[in-house]
């Protein structure tokens, strides 16, 4: 087991990861910039190491100031965290040759599964359903794109192969918008993210977003972890998740666990991962990989009592899983709200200093944050300020729990959006489970 592990990231993933890394007795690192030096997770580590100013193309995303800070305190382990560089190829590369452990998959299957056209050829290979699409990338050829989006059926999506987070898609409803779309999401792809391969895919008119977690480790064994609904979405980024996803049957589940087991095993899949799909008449439609642990991760602790950041560092470490399949229980209901720093309208952040804090509390209910009075929220980074997780022994009580736990939160000093999350615990479409991706955007346009 690791002795030292180096923390690559901030706010509250960065303290979240720390806390297992104590229940372990592993020593930790805590890497920040200039202006997160008062960070409650960089106060509690073992050791602290400032790795340039705010920016996070100086700090976060400096690859060899993340080496050198690992080498000087001489770690063992690298945990990327979400965000940043969790799913940067590169970097886990560079930590694996410099003679560290990265806490996450392999640089070569980051890639794989990173790339939105290989990933999805992958899932084919294994079996798992996919979205009717081009088959591969786009070429500039205008006749066959053409000929291949009457073949697929209007209206279609076109979408960045290195895109990711809401960015590099465009949906196209006519022929005539084909050709001008390509060209443009071609050109912003480029100049996003350095790589303008595209492909296309048929746009569901009204899917949900459900993903799967998985664990993997690297002696052939994975696992399924249950399903999470993340369909509460604005402009592609989550607002509320929730586990297990409502209307799921414990045969549709079965099912696309043992999909996903072969196909970790098939990649050769080390590490925490989640399969996203669309969902519509009954049907999954494989979409990306996130090969990291996502923002939402709590959601799935709290139905199956398994830390995942536990199960990550000991996969690092070598070993095998802790647990079989038929050991994993889907326990109650959990949703989590994402707390951000911004205005509950104009979704403007406000960043601030918050001059008081009281975390709720009860039965089922559980804060990740990294913030306490005084903090100063930097206007530099995301806006996402904590986690708010209730959990039940059912969804209506995760609800009721829920929207307590809202009445009783307080964050002076700053704006948040709790009073969004309060509006949607209140929402009757949301209490009766299963609104598309598509719904509260029009609810937030209904109400201005």
């Amino acid at each position: 087991m690791f002795e030292k592990i180096l923390i690559a990231n901030r706010g509250e993933i960065a303290l979240r990861v720390l806390r297992t890394c104590r229940e372990m007795g592993i020593a930790t690192v805590a890497v920040h910039s200039s202006a997160d030096r008062d960070l409650k997770h960089v106060r509690l580590a073992d050791e602290s190491v400032c790795i340039g100013p705010a920016a996070s193309g100086e700090s976060y995303l400096n690859i060899p100031a993340l080496i050198a800070a690992a080498e000087v305190t001489d770690a063992g382990a690298i945990h990327p965290g979400y965000g940043f560089l969790s799913e940067n190829a590169d970097f886990a590369e560079r930590v694996e040759s410099s003679g560290f452990a990265f806490i996450g998959p392999r640089a070569e299957t980051i890639r794989l599964m990173g790339d939105k056209v290989s990933a999805k050829q992958a899932m084919l290979d294994a079996g798992v359903p996919c979205v009717p699409g081009s088959g591969g990338a786009l070429t500039d050829d205008a006749d066959t794109n053409m000929a291949l989006a009457r073949e697929i059926g209007y209206p279609v999506i076109i979408k960045a192969a290195a895109g990711g987070g809401g960015r590099g898609m465009r949906v196209v409803h006519t022929e005539g918008a084909l050709l001008h779309s390509i060209s443009l999401t071609r050109s912003e792809a480029q100049q996003g993210f350095g790589n303008d391969t595209l492909y296309m895919e048929k746009y569901l008119e009204q899917p949900r977003h459900v993903e799967f977690q998985i664990l993997s480790d690297s002696h052939g064994n994975a696992i399924c972890l249950g399903e999470r609904d993340c369909s509460m979405q604005r402009r592609h980024q989550k607002v509320i998740e929730e586990a297990p996803a409502p209307g799921i049957t414990d045969e549709q589940r079965q099912a696309m666990s043992e999909r996903l087991v072969r196909a970790c095993q098939e990649i050769g899949y080390r590490g925490a991962g989640t399969f996203e799909f669309l969902y519509e008449n009954g049907e999954f439609y494989f979409i990306e990989m996130n090969t990291r642990l996502q923002v939402e991760h709590t959601v799935t602790e709290q139905v199956t009592g398994i830390d995942l950041v536990r199960e990550q560092i000991l996969i690092a470490a070598g070993e095998p899983l802790s647990m079989t399949q038929d050991q994993v229980e889907i326990r109650g209901h959990a949703i989590e709200c994402r707390i951000n720093a911004e205005n509950p309208a104009t979704f403007i952040p406000s960043p601030g200093t918050i001059q008081q804090y009281h975390a709720p509390g009860g039965l089922g209910i559980r804060m990740d944050t990294h913030i306490y009075n005084g903090y100063a929220v930097p206007p530099y980074y995301d806006s996402m300020i904590g986690k708010l997780i209730a959990h039940g022994y059912d969804r209506k009580i995760a609800i009721a729990r829920m929207r307590g736990a809202l009445g009783e939160i307080v964050i002076d000093g700053i704006e948040t959006n709790i009073a969004l999350h309060s509006e949607l615990m209140n929402d009757a479409n949301f209490q009766n489970g299963g609104t598309d991706i598509h719904y509260l955007e029009k609810k937030l346009k209904s109400l201005t």
